[in-house]
């Protein structure tokens, strides 16, 4: 599932959860700045610390819940499960509006009840997020790097912005104007966003070794941004550590609801950390990474909640 508004007609992309809305109006140039503003694009869910808008705890209730019966929800269903969340039905249905106006839902009756189906394009992201959200291991320093170097004419700067917040989104680090890197994996996600974009035309992929020059570690730190991804990190652990902890102390299955709420804001929290660190060697990290404790944190509470949260929403909207 990826991170949530991206809108198919704007060539906006994301995760399940649906991850980054990009605009092809000119953009910040430091990666730090992109980040931030991919951020406040829409998909990446708020910082760990602060409210969630309800148009991201959708969007993760979608991924999580509504792929079985083709990606469709009744509206009823929908204002139900959001109640668990604190969410009443006026905040539902103006997320929903909002989401529907970026082509991620669309309205959709069956047997007689009205519901909201994902688009074709928000379950393509929704798959490609899953493989980002749900991935555990790390890159390892053996597998190598991506090299994204690309160049778009001058006349066409708003798809070289768009390609720019892209690799950002994807999680690219960039080396030098032009020359994007990233772990070795993410080589078939980027070609799927290439072709997607119809983009091609302007970008070469490579597989590389890094061989000399400088410290690798330290270039790291200057390719991507580091003390953001350890703020977020360290905020989510702040944030969902202490529910771990409760959680492991009682019986998650004796609370579903309970369990359903935590598990979708929990996932909601952490759908973006993994765009904004790709899973980057751990020994290229500074010690003790807090992004490692972070990663702990999420799975050990995904195989508590994910069962019973899936009985409550059984319950509530039927298998």
């Amino acid at each position: 599932m990826a991170p949530a508004d991206a809108a198919p007609s704007r060539r906006r992309c994301g995760y399940r959860g649906l991850v980054t809305v990009v605009s092809p109006a000119a953009g910040p140039t430091r990666p730090g700045q992109r980040r931030e503003a991919a951020a406040r694009a829409g998909g990446p869910p708020a910082d760990a610390g602060r409210g969630v808008q309800p148009r991201h705890l959708i969007v993760t209730v979608y991924g999580l819940y509504s792929r079985g019966q083709g990606g469709w929800m009744s509206v009823a269903s929908l204002v139900g499960l959001l109640a668990g969340l604190g969410v009443d039905e006026p905040a539902v249905r103006s997320a929903v509006s909002r989401l529907k106006r970026r082509e991620i839902l669309r309205a959709s009756r069956r047997d007689g009840a009205a519901g909201y189906e994902l688009s074709g394009s928000a379950m393509a992201i929704l798959r490609e997020g899953d493989h980002r959200i749900f991935r555990r291991e790390r890159a390892r320093l053996a597998d190598g790097w991506l090299l994204a170097v690309f160049s778009v004419p001058e006349s066409e700067r708003h798809k070289r912005h768009l390609l720019r917040s892209q690799l950002a989104r994807l999680g690219f680090g960039t080396a030098a104007p032009g020359v994007w890197v990233a772990p070795a994996y993410l080589q078939d996600a980027t070609a799927e966003m290439l072709a997607r974009l119809n983009m091609r035309e302007y970008a070469d992929l490579f597989r590389a070794d890094h061989l000399a020059f400088g410290d690798l570690p330290g270039k790291i730190g200057q390719w991507w941004d580091l003390g953001r991804i350890e703020r977020l990190s360290r905020e989510f652990v702040e944030a969902h550590e202490p529910k771990l902890a409760a959680w492991q102390r009682g019986r998650p299955a004796a609370r579903p609801a309970g369990a359903f709420a935590d598990y979708v804001r929990v996932l909601t929290d952490w759908r973006r950390l993994p765009y904004l660190d790709p899973g980057l060697p751990a020994e290229l990290l500074p010690p003790a990474w807090i992004g490692i404790r972070a990663a702990e944190v999420f799975f050990t509470l995904q195989s508590k909640l994910e069962a019973p949260a899936r009985a409550h929403v059984a319950r509530v909207i039927g298998p």
